[in-house]
């Protein structure tokens, strides 16, 4: 029987994977330090130490007793005698009393009852073991105290955080080296079209290269999926439901070009005889994408995106890679689809653009600077063009109560990656 087209709102879209989503138990792995970049951690992580172990200097000069330093000036300096030095790498023993100093490198640990550090070019040695000092210090003055960095048992990173390039570093100096961390999504990505061929291949009279394949797979392993191109099948029953069935042990599944009226209604058929739920949803008020098929096939998730390049981008864009961030951990089921996302940069518009009341559109833009201010300039084109993404800078969108910007608005935009 065949199914129509009914145009929903995303926020229907959401509804209908969120209950699944939260249900969803993640895979959880195991890695070491060094494989840790962009991960998302399955578990809060706690300091096991202090950092700095110890209280230590910030430069080179002479730990005292910042009270012994009171009033000191060029024109008046304070002396203090000299009692040791204190070797950089090493624990000392050392305790100051009134009037006392000790010599120290940078990084070195801070004696006993020292609470400052004299910069060595405030002072001058006036003896082998008497100083001059010229400045007066305050207590903790070029010192790093114990723990002020992180306290032993204090939270470093929550569950679902992301672990960046910064974050290594801060894991290392606490000896953290192994941790838990949520999977990778699984996706596959597969593009139908009798007309497609391989990016490799030779294009014949009436053929055209797989664009889609390269582009979502490409980002949705950028934002920390694990996906992979299955290849180009033909617009035939048998041929695809072959091609999908080997693929459902994936979280995701991608079918670019399976998603338009006539091709389409064969692939919502395909996935109702695959398993329960089968398709949620066909048709969504977003500008270009409104062909777009949700379905669930027991444990994976299957979008049917349009064939057109720009469609699918925009789908990828702002619905796959949203359920990837799910999956991945990285957000809660309950965050997806909610408009508390932050935009990234702000423009100009420098012309009118008219969208459709009732759909929520999407129109790459270039960014440009003129005279200290950025300008947003619309780079339009029809859904079956691929170059104005790649000339492109950000996404502009048209939420679907409104019929267009004005030239000259200042609009928010979300930079494409």
């Amino acid at each position: 029987m065949r199914e129509f087209l009914e145009l929903n709102p995303p926020e229907k879209f959401w509804q209908q994977l969120k209950h699944f989503l939260k249900n969803k138990n993640l895979r959880t792995e195991n890695i070491k330090l060094d494989n840790a970049l962009d991960r998302i951690l399955a578990e809060d992580i706690f300091s096991p130490v202090n950092l700095p172990p110890f209280s230590r200097s910030t430069v080179d000069g002479y730990a005292v007793r910042a009270a012994d330093t009171a009033g000191a000036s060029a024109s008046m300096p304070t002396y203090l005698d000299l009692i040791g030095s204190v070797e950089i790498g090493k624990n000392t023993e050392l305790k100051l009393k009134a009037g006392q100093a000790a010599a120290i490198p940078t990084g070195g640990m801070i004696p006993k009852e020292a609470d400052a550090v004299l910069m060595i070019e405030d002072t001058e040695k006036i003896e082998e073991n008497i100083i001059e000092s010229f400045k007066s210090l305050a207590a903790g003055e070029n010192i790093v105290k114990k723990a002020e960095d992180i306290a032993q048992g204090e939270l470093l990173f929550k569950k679902g955080h992301k672990i960046m390039a910064r974050d290594i570093g801060a894991l290392a100096g606490l000896g953290i080296t192994e941790f838990k961390v949520f999977n990778k999504a699984k996706i596959s990505v597969i593009s139908t079209g009798d007309e497609l061929i391989s990016a490799e291949a030779e294009a014949k009279a009436g053929q055209i290269r797989d664009i889609n394949s390269y582009s979502i797979t490409s980002y949705l392993n950028k934002i920390g999926g694990d996906a992979k191109k299955v290849g180009i099948i033909k617009d035939e029953f048998n041929s695809l439901k072959e091609a999908l069935q080997k693929e459902l042990d994936q979280d995701l599944v991608l079918i670019s070009g399976g998603s338009s009226v006539g091709i389409k209604d064969m692939t919502i058929e395909l996935l109702n005889s695959l398993g329960e739920p089968g398709v949620l949803l066909h048709g969504l008020t977003i500008k270009p994408g409104k062909p777009t098929i949700l379905a669930v096939i027991e444990r994976t998730i299957v979008l049917g995106l349009p064939g057109h390049p720009a469609s699918a981008w925009t789908v990828n864009n702002i619905l796959a890679a949203e359920i990837v961030r799910v999956l991945n951990g990285a957000k809660e089921a309950a965050e997806i689809g909610s408009e508390n996302q932050k935009y990234l940069i702000k423009a100009k518009l420098t012309r009118n653009l008219v969208s459709d009341k009732g759909r929520e559109e999407y129109i790459p833009v270039k960014i440009v600077k003129k005279n200290d201010k950025l300008f947003a300039e619309p780079l339009l084109a029809k859904s079956s063009l691929i170059t104005n993404l790649a000339y492109g800078d950000a996404m502009l969108k048209i939420p679907r109560n409104q019929e267009g910007k004005d030239k000259g608005e200042i609009v928010e935009l979300t930079l494409i990656e």
